[in-house]
């Protein structure tokens, strides 16, 4: 048996790599839709989910590199000629469904890793290397815009896909021809003088993908939603006012830190440095938290059982700003989700004049405010979440 095609039949290596394809894209495609409908209201739920994308994300990875592979083979490879020649509309449909695959068989992949790679959190790929891609940054709205791409692809990939199989089905039950056979056993079957040009074909494969990016570029579909909530907080009337900041939360879930931020919060800040250790003044933070964007779980973050945004769409942290024998501290209590717990966020603090730059950072135990109670496996979420805090303020004139 002969890997290498010939001018009437398909070799060995250029069947398995379509059958290869063939049987994973039958398990890419519903397990994708599958993982994509499944809820995530419970633990249970948000685990079988996560399973199911990292099940879809791994085995599209390794059908990217068998599909780059059956490129590169079939750039190198003798095509055999087309059964029925004389059908030319059916040859030239058939020749640009194939060349339509090709693409598709690149494009829904690949725009679905980077669609990962831009997106901090949730089922990761199941093995080291992937999980990150060069030139491809961690951004929200790279990761909507190949989300596009790949949902859009997605439906082209399967459209020609039915094209393909009708068309089998046709050749094997109605023409009873070799078309099938080439493809199963390698049987021979054509004319070998019987050659077509590629040219038209490919042309318009081209065109089905232009048209389908096109029109969903026009239709506003390739642009980001990916927008900050807006501001409901009124600003905090302080004795320093904040110039430049971040308040951020960090945890790790599935193994993978994930770091996310507030749009929307305040601090009324009463602070008069001194030289040996005690109270230096205090501190009011208010946290809108439906603000909080944490990469591709923002959503689930929020939800009721995390949380609960809706119920519980403030948190305030009150503390005494006090200087202590090493270094800084603000001591105080957060409330979140209606529990109260005291906290301890040591910072370091640079002052210029009657401009500070203050940088802390905390741990807190999501445990002691209720959030992802059913999340009691630290291995899928830990319990631990890092507190960052970084800002600029100046003193406000007197």
């Amino acid at each position: 048996m002969s890997l290498s095609n010939t001018s009437t039949a398909y070799g060995g290596l250029t069947r398995f790599f379509h059958w290869a394809i063939a049987l994973g894209i039958a398990i890419m495609v519903p397990l994708g839709w599958t993982a994509h409908l499944w809820p995530m209201q419970e633990a249970a739920q948000i685990a079988t989910k996560t399973t199911l994308f990292s099940a879809h994300k791994t085995l599209g990875v390794g059908l990217f590199t068998i599909a780059l592979a059956r490129i590169v083979w079939a750039l190198g490879q003798t095509r055999p000629v087309p059964l029925h020649p004389e059908r030319r509309a059916e040859t030239l449909l058939a020749e640009t469904v194939h060349w339509a695959l090709y693409a598709a068989l690149v494009i829904v992949p690949l725009t679905g890793w980077i669609e990962h790679a831009a997106t901090e959190g949730f089922a990761p790929i199941c093995w080291p290397l992937g999980q990150n891609l060069p030139m491809v940054p961690t951004a929200p709205a790279v990761a909507e815009t190949f989300a596009t791409v790949h949902f859009l692809s997605q439906w082209l990939l399967v459209g020609m896909l039915a094209l393909h199989v009708t068309g089998a089905i046709r050749h094997a039950a109605i023409d009873r021809d070799a078309t099938l056979a080439r493809m199963v056993r390698g049987t021979p079957g054509g004319n070998p003088a019987a050659r077509t040009s590629h040219a038209a074909p490919a042309a318009l494969a081209l065109l089905a993908w232009v048209a389908l990016f096109g029109g969903a570029a026009a239709a506003g579909l390739l642009g980001t939603n990916a927008t900050r909530p807006a501001a409901h907080l009124k600003p905090a009337v302080s004795d320093w006012q904040i110039q430049d900041g971040t308040l951020a939360i960090r945890v790790t879930q599935m193994g993978a830190q994930v770091t996310g931020s507030f749009a929307d919060w305040t601090a009324a800040i009463a602070w008069q440095p001194r030289d040996t250790p005690g109270p230096e003044g205090d501190v009011t933070v208010r946290i809108s938290v439906p603000s909080l964007t944490l990469g591709s779980v923002s959503k689930q973050a929020l939800g009721p059982d995390f949380l609960a945004a809706d119920s519980f769409p403030t948190a305030t942290f009150a503390a005494t700003l006090l200087r202590t024998e090493t270094g800084r501290e603000a001591q105080g209590t957060l409330t979140l989700k209606d529990a109260e717990v005291p906290i301890t966020l040591p910072f370091d603090l640079t002052l210029d004049g009657d401009t500070a730059r203050m940088t802390g950072q905390a741990t807190l135990d999501r445990r002691d405010y209720a959030v992802g109670t059913g999340m009691t496996d630290p291995g899928q979420l830990a319990y631990d979440v890092e507190v960052l805090v970084d800002l600029v303020a100046t003193r406000a004139a007197r």
